[in-house]
């Protein structure tokens, strides 16, 4: 069932690029394995997965060990600063900088162990109350504070979208997040590029790649319903 789901969500990505006149190859799926156990994480490994996306550190710090050593781990949920000390030399990349006191939690962790810690700053564009993130005019005066700090390197954006019926509601937003990554990319700050916009799950990744995301993240659509522990 993985292999198969993997499959479908990969044509489908490709098939977004071919009506957006996109390369294939600039998408990077995430496949979304939190509370999934470790069986279904290797089935999707066997069928070629490689990025694997987390929301909470102790299901990277309890996987990270069992599965094979070339897998990419993204933190893609809310991280707490007393957490981040477990992750920061595990992780190819944390999707949540959403402030300034992380940010730098994450310098100090990062500069103890020599390591250079990709980052996204997580944006909330909907709004929303019920989800993290930065408003939009918050994003490149922390983008300015943080590109001080050696031992990150602010590589994009990210957003969660509302959950909707119809993706094209989601459009919008995910136009909104390309646009305010123009405009930073436009200032040339030093130490932050704007290469990677994270936007896009099961619901609406096609609708997000049609509208220049670089990594999507699903989990259902590869996946199936979630587990709870």
């Amino acid at each position: 069932m993985v292999a198969d789901n993997l499959e479908k969500v990969k044509e489908n990505i490709a098939e977004a690029c071919r009506k957006a006149g996109r390369d294939p190859g600039e998408v990077t799926l995430i496949a979304v394995s939190k509370t999934k156990p470790v069986e279904l994480l290797r089935e999707a490994y066997d069928a070629g997965a490689r990025c694997f996306g987390e929301n909470k550190v102790q299901e990277i710090m309890d996987k990270y060990p069992q599965l094979p050593a070339d897998i990419q781990w993204h933190m893609i949920g809310h991280l707490q600063r007393n957490k981040v000390k477990y992750i920061v030399d595990k992780v190819k990349m944390i999707h949540s900088v959403d402030s300034l006191r992380l940010a730098e939690t994450i310098e100090q962790e990062a500069s103890k162990r020599g390591v250079q810690v990709p980052v996204l700053l997580e944006v909330n564009v909907a709004q929303e109350e019920s989800k993290f993130g930065l408003k939009t005019d918050e994003v490149l005066p922390l983008a300015e504070a943080v590109s001080a700090f050696p031992h990150i390197k602010i590589q994009g954006l990210m957003t969660i979208a509302p959950y909707v019926d119809d993706p094209e509601e989601n459009r919008g937003i995910f136009r909104q997040l390309k646009k305010l990554s123009v405009d930073i990319e436009a200032k040339n700050i030093n130490n932050v590029t704007m290469s990677v916009l994270s936007m896009g799950m099961t619901g609406d990744y096609q609708v997000a790649v049609q509208e220049g995301a670089t990594m999507v993240r699903v989990g259902t659509g590869i996946f199936g319903e979630r587990y709870y522990f």
